[in-house]
């Protein structure tokens, strides 16, 4: 379904879902689409459906609508479609791309096809960069005076190495103000950003020349700022008092500025800030040598490197909007899947204390004790699903101590013992005579046991001779518990996401949480759960765990015998 991803402003990552029906867009609580922002009209814009496009209208608004940067009245959505309402930016996306009958033009073919291609050389990309880089530094450091005699390729290359290899802004700034005072003679560099929500530009970056970094306040002129935004082109001030673009009441000179370099940080969805540099020499010195140190190829090149500097600056907000939109998509689905169980929780306890409230009435324990049992039931349906969310909600170092896994298995057996009997599966501990000690979080395993166990009866639920076995075997690296059934087993297709988060197989009575529950668990002791499984025969869980973290031994027992 086509969508309205917000990419700058409020509520980035936000997915407005468009629907093959008229929707409004605005402030007012009645528009589908409702936008929290004081620059967008009450009843802003509408987006329509007509013979298979979606037209997007403007319904007379105070600030106007704009589609890839331009005001419209009418407009034909196409996927890519910048969409501006107000002071948010929001990409027209669809969620699937129709397939194509050429996709079917290119054939994947073995080499023994007859190609007879061959390579003849190649390049290791990573080390030719580096080598590259580091030659550049190296001239540039021991020869400034040539650096305005570097090639614009090589400028504009290094300038796509820095940002191709960070999604972290800031660092990403520093790395370009880096590359401007290498080959730039200037004293002091800006770079401002554009706060998503006021507008305002905001001081991101900033550099000196020399060891002194942090002296040396720096004042830049609004003026300048203000013309180079509203342009959106760059600027070379010299002396800028006699510059007649620049009003006289707002001096540029003022702290002794002889030269400076302004130019938008412009990308594909407007601007994003600016980048400032300039440098300052005594009357002195400006009037033995008069030349001015910026050049209009100075300029280009700034222009040109703020461009790449927006660029990468708008993909990775791009990223972290989509980074945002699967957090809220997989929110609401956990809301809304923890909210269905919830309510059959819920239902189960409102059934069972009816039944204990009409029991009292009639004075009937029978009635009254079936209650009871329902609620029973459907605490322990609480108490497991708080437990399960509690162990999946966070990372958690295992609480180690020596444990029998033969004691743990027998608690595990004695508690599943009264489900096992209710839906008549038969139990089958084959309990070995002796088995080494381990340091193990008992209560950990006790879970993803009692996980393991629990699915395994209900597997078998619709069988007559339904049948649950487990085992603690020894091996080399590993204590393996297996657990074995005779259920209705698990389909091939399915096994790969079995241990998925809020997978399950067993209609309102699972929360899909308790295979996922039992793999962390296992993975938390460096061990793993494997799967085998047949349809109409069974599954076989088998919980592994290592002993190489296993530090206590102890006597008789602890010499490894199989059992028999």
């Amino acid at each position: 379904m086509p969508s309205l991803l917000v990419v700058r402003g409020a509520n980035v990552g936000t997915h407005y879902l468009i629907r093959e029906t008229k929707q409004k867009l605005g402030r007012e609580s009645h528009c589908e689409i409702h936008l929290e922002d004081s620059e967008a009209s009450r009843t802003h814009a509408e987006i329509d459906f007509v013979d298979g496009d979606y037209v997007l209208r403007d319904l007379g608004s105070s600030n106007g609508t704009f589609v890839n940067g331009n005001r419209i009245t009418e407009h034909k959505l196409r996927v890519g479609d910048r969409v501006q309402i107000g002071k948010r930016l929001m990409l027209f996306r669809l969620s699937f791309r129709p397939f194509s009958a050429a996709d079917n033009d290119v054939d994947i073919v073995p080499s023994a096809s007859g190609d007879s291609s061959q390579i003849v050389g190649r390049v290791e990309l990573e080390r030719q960069l580096l080598e590259k880089t580091d030659d550049w530094t190296a001239k540039i450091q021991s020869d400034k005076a040539s650096s305005d005699a570097k090639s614009h390729w090589e400028i504009m290359y290094r300038t796509s190495l820095a940002v191709s290899r960070t999604l972290d802004i800031d660092q990403l700034l520093h790395q370009i103000l880096e590359l401007i005072f290498q080959w730039v003679n200037c004293d002091r560099g800006c770079i401002m950003l554009t706060d998503l929500d006021t507008g305002e530009l905001l001081p991101s970056c900033r550099r000196n020349r020399g060891a002194n970094v942090t002296s040396n306040r720096m004042t830049i002129s609004k003026t300048i700022l203000d013309y180079v935004c509203k342009k959106e082109e760059g600027v070379l001030t010299s002396d800028a008092c006699e510059d007649e673009r620049w009003n006289a009441s707002a001096s540029i000179s003022a702290g002794g500025i002889r030269e400076a370099i302004c130019v938008p940080m412009k990308g594909r969805y407007g601007s994003v800030g600016v980048i400032y540099i300039d440098t300052s020499v005594s009357a002195g010195q400006y009037a033995m040598n008069p030349h001015r140190i910026f050049s209009e190829e100075h300029l280009k090149m700034l222009v040109a490197i703020g461009h790449q500097a927006a660029l990468a600056i708008e993909d990775t907000n791009y990223y972290q909007s989509m980074v945002q939109a699967e957090r809220l998509a997989a929110m609401g689905q956990t809301i809304a899947t923890l909210s269905h169980h919830i309510k059959n929780i819920v239902q189960g306890l409102r059934g069972g204390g009816y039944l204990i409230s009409e029991g009292i009435k009639a004075d009937d324990m029978k009635v009254v004790q079936s209650g009871w049992r329902i609620c029973e039931r459907n605490q322990e349906r609480i108490e497991s699903f708080v437990m399960d969310m509690l162990t999946m909600s966070k990372d958690r170092r295992p609480n180690r101590t020596g444990v029998d896994l033969r004691t743990v298995i027998d608690d595990v057996v004695e508690v599943v013992t009264v489900k096992a009997t209710e839906q008549r599966v038969a139990i089958r501990w084959l309990r070995p005579e002796a088995f080494r000690t381990m340091m193990l979080d008992g209560e950990a395993i006790h879970r993803a046991l009692m996980n393991l166990v629990g699915n395994a009866i209900d597997a078998c639920n619709e069988k007559q001779d339904g049948c649950v076995e487990i085992l603690l075997v020894e091996s080399k690296d590993y204590a393996r518990i297996q657990v074995r059934d005779n259920g209705v087993g698990i389909a091939t297709s399915d096994l790969n996401r079995i241990f998925s988060m809020f997978e399950s197989n067993k209609g309102n009575r699972g929360t899909g949480l308790g295979l996922p529950v039992s793999l962390k668990i296992a993975k938390e002791h460096d061990g793993t759960i494997e799967v085998k499984s047949e349809v109409g025969t069974g599954t076989e869980f088998e919980l592994l765990l290592p002993w190489k973290s296993n530090r206590v031994s102890n006597a008789p027992e602890a010499l490894p015998t199989m059992p028999g």
